[in-house]
């Protein structure tokens, strides 16, 4: 996702704020045998320093509320060995706090404050030592991350089909051929983001946006050549960049596809998916030079929706009451965003008015805020 402050200036009148639901769990005075979160761990951010109050933890699931004193946007990631990420929360704006829940085995870690939401970030070292039951021990759970590992595997299938399309119409010099293939390749690898994300290097190479890019990296990837498809209509110098965006999206498939995230991961990036679209697609800042945000904000809404209906039987024992709120609002939703469907796809962000872009806005958080509750159930099974 790899956001920028500028979201926030963009379309003033729909600037959302997307409220997380406290994530509650039992403090059982440090029962090993439970996996719900006991304890807060509070994260001081500001743009010059990162404090997290624990630098050594025990084997479970926690909580980190993550306080931006910084003038800017901010964000906080978990990362295992390799800079795989554990567990991120993004668009952690001045003066406002979110909270982030992961499940950590023992190992060695490292946490991260990105002020500006770019580079390597902040870093601290964090241990985490001894023996905690894990969620995916549960059944349910388990068979959730693997229903959702198959749905990926489908996805990637298709991702890799129209991104080699996409790329063969660039190198062409077809222009009206790619230009049609961007928004449907993309529709593939949005849906499939919080497996995409979790590998380092990858998500920024191949969806990253202009300025997104620390001092000294190129601006590569999809958006990339969707700048230079719309913007100056030649792709004549676009043939390296869409070699090394199909090899990319190769090796994320090869990644994805043996990847099973664990149940946090799914639960967190239900609500990762909402939260894109509420911080980036309403704005109109994703695909800036196409107009085509509406195709990744149904990737988004069906990716989520892909991820909860994976947590469902759960989610129906743990709090069925929580499940048919989340089934009327993604119902409330679709319809909203099915407005404004045109032909095999949808309308251009630019062909929206500012009421219309706000209904979207309005369904979209409350959605979220549904959502953004099912990382809390499932922490404290």
């Amino acid at each position: 996702m790899f956001l920028r402050d500028r979201r926030l200036a963009l379309l003033p009148a729909l600037a959302l704020a997307v409220l997380t639901a406290a994530c509650g769990g039992s403090d059982d005075g440090g029962n090993g045998g439970s996996t719900a979160a006991a304890d807060t761990i509070p994260v001081a951010a500001t743009d010059d320093f990162c404090e997290v109050e624990a630098s050594e933890l025990e084997a479970g699931t926690h909580e980190f509320e993550v306080t931006n004193g910084g003038s800017k946007i901010t964000e906080f990631y978990v990362y295992a060995e390799g800079d795989r990420v554990m567990a991120e929360v993004e668009n952690i704006a001045p003066g406002l706090s979110r909270p982030l829940l992961v499940e950590l085995p023992a190992g060695e870690y490292e946490t991260a404050c990105k002020p500006g939401m770019i580079g390597d970030g902040i870093r601290n070292p964090l241990t985490v030592t001894g023996e905690s039951a894990q969620l995916s021990e549960d059944e349910s759970l388990a068979q959730a991350a693997e229903d959702y590992q198959r749905y990926v595997q489908s996805q990637t299938a298709a991702l890799t089909e129209q991104t080699t399309a996409f790329v063969e119409a660039v190198k062409a010099g077809d222009i009206e051929g790619a230009k049609a293939l961007f928004p449907v390749a993309r529709t593939y690898w949005e849906r499939i983001e919080p497996v995409a994300e979790i590998f380092g290097d990858l998500d920024p190479r191949i969806d990253g946006r202009e300025g997104d890019q620390a001092e000294g990296e190129d601006f590569t990837g999809y958006h990339r050549i969707e700048k230079a498809l719309w913007e100056t209509g030649d792709v004549s110098d676009m043939g390296p960049y869409a070699d090394q965006l199909q090899a990319d999206v190769a090796e994320i498939v090869a990644l994805a596809n043996e990847t099973t995230l664990d149940p946090l991961q799914l639960a967190n990036g239900a609500k990762a998916l909402l939260d894109e679209v509420a911080t980036g697609k309403i704005t109109g800042e994703e695909d800036r030079y196409s107009h085509t945000d509406l195709w990744d904000f149904a990737a988004n809404l069906e990716g989520s929706q892909a991820a909860v209906q994976a947590l469902r039987p759960y989610l129906e024992e743990a709090d069925p009451e929580l499940v048919t709120e989340i089934d009327e609002r993604f119902a409330e939703t679709e319809a909203e965003l099915g407005q404004y469907r045109a032909g095999d796809g949808w309308m251009l962000h630019d062909q929206l008015s500012e009421e219309q872009l706000k209904g979207l806005s309005d369904s979209i958080t409350a959605l979220t805020e549904s959502v953004s509750q099912v990382a809390a159930v499932v922490a404290d099974r």
